[in-house]
């Protein structure tokens, strides 16, 4: 083990924003057993609070679902795999041709630009209001890295089986929401698991020594990339079926206790 990429949401992070203490040690033994760690996350750079302020981590994120690589400690982009407007107004047209009422969001480099009714009667909890608006070419100026895409009815399940065979061959199509049916659109071919292979490969650390954790459908490719890929019991099938191990459910530590296992077979080997 020489490197512990971890999803964020779902699987060391719950929904009232905490990381429990014994996630937060386990990360921290970790690091000072001179294992790298890398946080790989659906969320953008500027959600990434939690990562600093509660476990300390001021190295590398890999952000947007593979979309973004970014330095923590400086609050900069290392790299980024960007859409270009053609691409999100064909995706935007065959998606509201397939789905009822779909509503529509972009992630850039320069923010969160989403259209009127996006949100619906949701408020986006512990974050900023962000004004509706008109999705326009000009917002490509920021560098787009993600699409969204939500119906306010369904399922994230049955909404990606419905959009992939349209939209397949032009973004990389997957969802992380477990209550709310929102795909989460980015470049093709690119994925968590695509990035963390270059992070590894530029230390020389091969997917054999990699652990890593996830819980969801954009997990999928990093659970089966990985030499240790743990789904969380509490997780996705999805997820549980790409992974080749499982780690107890997030309610009970399930990564704090995987790496609590791994660092004292090391001490004893």
């Amino acid at each position: 083990m020489r490197l512990i990429a971890s999803d964020i949401d779902g699987t060391i992070l719950g929904h009232d924003g905490l990381i429990s203490t014994r996630t937060v040690e386990a990360f921290h033994a970790a690091a000072e057993a001179g294992i790298d760690i890398v946080f790989v996350t659906g969320r953008p750079p500027r959600w990434l609070d939690p990562i600093r302020e509660q476990i300390g981590h001021l190295g590398t994120v890999i952000c947007s679902n593979g979309a973004v690589t970014y330095d923590l400690g400086t609050d900069k982009v290392l790299a980024s795999h960007l859409l270009s407007w053609d691409t999100v107004e064909q995706v935007k047209d065959i998606v509201a041709g397939l789905a009822v009422e779909p509503y529509f969001a972009l992630e850039s480099l320069a923010g969160l630009h989403i259209e009127e009714g996006f949100y619906g009667a949701r408020a986006p909890a512990g974050r900023a209001v962000i004004v509706p608006q008109v999705l326009t070419a000009d917002m490509a100026n920021g560098g787009i890295i993600k699409m969204l895409a939500v119906l306010h009815t369904g399922s994230a399940d049955e909404f990606l089986e419905l959009v992939t065979p349209a939209v397949g061959p032009l973004l990389a199509v997957t969802h992380s929401a477990p209550d709310l049916a929102l795909l989460e659109m980015g470049p093709l071919g690119v994925n968590k698991a695509v990035t963390l292979a270059e992070y590894a490969a530029a230390r020389g650390i091969d997917a054999a020594d990699v652990v890593a954790f996830g819980d969801m459908p954009n997990d999928v490719e990093m659970l089966g990339w990985a030499g240790a890929g743990y789904a969380m019991a509490s997780g996705h099938p999805q997820a549980l079926a790409a992974a080749a191990l499982q780690a107890p459910r997030f309610e009970d530590d399930g990564v704090a206790q995987v790496i609590e296992s791994r660092l004292a077979a090391l001490r004893l080997a």
